[in-house]
């Protein structure tokens, strides 16, 4: 079976980032499995596994618009300390939901700098080629239901 529109597929992976370092892998006997079509992973590589099959390998360069996007610099902002209500000692790399406009964003503090807070709201991986070397382990058919939530169904799934 191939990898197509709402079948459900597994498989192994090491993600780097430009200069070769491992951003992320999948731990040993644990693959990750997605919805391919539903948009449970990034588009680049979604696109790179469409038609596989069980035990095929393939090495996927997946550039920042197929990936996290480009990044934003609009998304980087200073706020005073004040906006932080209740949270007494800012750190860089402590993470936030801010709200805006479009709803919802997560935001990390990138700087302190007195009472002058700057975050960033793009996603950490926003700008960056990333390469997956990649296993697929497992294609299987969707349910009715996986297909209808959008999602795999794990046994933990409880809507």
């Amino acid at each position: 079976m191939q990898i197509a529109q709402n079948v459900v597929a597994s498989f192994d992976y090491v993600l780097t980032g430009a200069d070769g370092e491992v951003i992320d892998k999948s731990e040993p006997g644990q693959p990750l499995p997605y919805l391919h079509g539903a948009g449970n992973i990034i588009p680049g590589l979604e696109a790179e596994l469409e038609g596989k099959t069980v035990g095929d390998e393939l090495t996927a360069v997946i550039e920042p618009k197929l990936a996290y996007g480009e990044r934003n610099e609009q998304m980087v902002q200073q706020v005073p300390k004040a906006a932080f209500q209740g949270v007494e000692d800012l750190e860089v790399g402590m993470r936030f939901t801010a709200e805006s406009n479009a709803g919802p964003v997560p935001v990390v503090i990138t700087a302190v700098e007195g009472d002058t807070i700057t975050v960033d709201g793009n996603h950490p991986l926003a700008g960056q080629t990333l390469t997956f070397q990649v296993k697929v382990t497992e294609v299987r058919e969707a349910s009715k239901e996986e297909i209808e939530h959008g999602h795999v169904h794990n046994g933990s799934c409880d809507h």
